[in-house]
């Protein structure tokens, strides 16, 4: 798909609100096949087929920053269309009703919380680096990948427990099991960084192209 012409890839809108990884994300999609670019304010959303959500940080700082920028209530109208939306890490925590972190109120999109890891003192908070994805669902966006085996990269230092099960598509462990992944409609969201994952990341992110 990276050999389509620029008018023929689907555009995608990667969130620019002043924090994020956002360099290797849109290099990611570009190269999966998609035409990303960087939007700066919710005006800019207009004739995008796909908006992503990358988040890197503190989440108090993510919603002061959506808040101050309108793009809080962009993300509430885009996911209520059911237009395609792929949250990363942040970008994931933030869809829920509240964080621990920081006491703070999320964009309350999807219903749950987000809690920090209690694990035993010989696993290092935060979690940080390669960790595999359990699956048992034949979504669009696993093909390709084997359940249990494939190893996607991490960091962060919070979980999401969604209270609708339904909506976890991906789990992984540390220090037990926790939710790594989301899908409600259109909507996908990771706690892993496909974008550092390399090739498996990249299939995922092909996956998400193919869908829409």
């Amino acid at each position: 798909m990276q050999d389509l012409p620029a008018k023929a890839r689907p555009k995608f809108a990667v969130i620019d609100y002043g924090m994020g990884n956002l360099r290797s994300v849109l290099k990611a999609w570009d190269h999966v096949g998609a035409s990303a670019s960087l939007v700066h304010d919710p005006q800019e959303l207009i004739g995008f087929d796909a908006l992503i959500f990358p988040g890197q940080g503190a989440i108090v700082d993510t919603m002061r920053l959506l808040k101050d920028s309108g793009f809080d209530a962009a993300i509430r109208d885009w996911v209520s269309s059911d237009k395609p939306f792929f949250g990363i890490c942040l970008g994931l925590q933030a869809l829920f009703e509240h964080s621990e972190e920081g006491d703070t109120q999320g964009l309350g999109i999807l219903k749950g919380t987000v809690k920090r890891f209690k694990t035993n003192p010989s696993l290092k908070i935060p979690h940080m680096g390669w960790n595999a994805v359990h699956f048992d669902s034949n979504d669009t966006i696993t093909e390709g990948l084997l359940s249990g085996e494939d190893q996607f990269y991490f960091v962060h230092s919070y979980y999401i427990e969604p209270s609708d099960r339904s909506l976890v598509l991906f789990e992984s462990d540390y220090g037990g099991k926790f939710v790594s992944g989301i899908r409600l409609g259109k909507l996908y969201a990771t706690q892993f960084h496909p974008e550092k994952s390399q090739a498996k990341g990249l299939q995922l992110y092909r996956n998400f192209l193919k869908s829409i």
